[in-house]
C-alpha cells in the first residue's frame, strides 16, 4: 500500500471557529471549503485537518456522528515549544496546560479551541528511554 496523503477529520458544531483557530495559531491554510466543511493543510506538517459540521447527513457511520473531542488530542511536534507557547497564549488562545516536561523527555503544552478540541505542542528535550 502506498499512502499519498493523511488527513484527520473531526466533527464540530462550529467549523469556522475551529478552522480559524488552526489557521491563526498553528499556521494551517484553508485548501477547500463548502457548507459545513473545511479542509486545512499545513506547509510543513504533512497532514490535513478537516472539520465537518456535526449532523451532516453525509457523515457515515451515522451511529458515531457526534462531536469529536472527548479524549482527543491533536498533537504536533515542534522546535522552540516555549516560544510557540508564548506566541499562541499572547494571541489569545485558551491555555489548558502550560509547558511542562514528562520524565521521559516530552515537553508539552496544550490549548483549547472554541469547539473544545485540545491542540498540543510537543518538543523532545531529552532522548526517551529505549524499551
Amino acid at each position: 500500500m502506498h499512502i499519498s496523503q493523511t488527513a484527520v477529520s473531526l466533527n464540530v458544531p462550529d467549523v469556522t471557529a475551529s478552522a480559524e483557530f488552526a489557521c491563526r495559531h498553528f499556521g494551517f491554510v484553508e485548501q477547500m471549503a463548502a457548507d459545513g466543511f473545511v479542509s486545512l493543510g499545513h506547509p510543513t506538517a504533512g497532514v490535513n485537518v478537516t472539520f465537518l459540521r456535526t449532523g451532516l447527513p453525509s457523515f457515515r457511520p451515522v451511529e458515531i456522528a457526534g462531536s469529536a473531542g472527548q479524549g482527543l488530542l491533536l498533537a504536533f511536534v515542534v522546535e522552540g515549544l516555549d516560544a510557540e507557547f508564548e506566541r499562541i497564549r499572547a494571541a489569545g488562545a485558551r491555555v489548558v496546560t502550560e509547558p511542562e516536561t514528562e520524565p521521559w523527555g516530552e515537553r508539552y503544552c496544550q490549548f483549547e479551541d472554541p469547539n473544545g478540541l485540545v491542540w498540543q505542542l510537543v518538543e523532545w528535550v531529552q532522548t526517551p528511554p529505549q524499551s
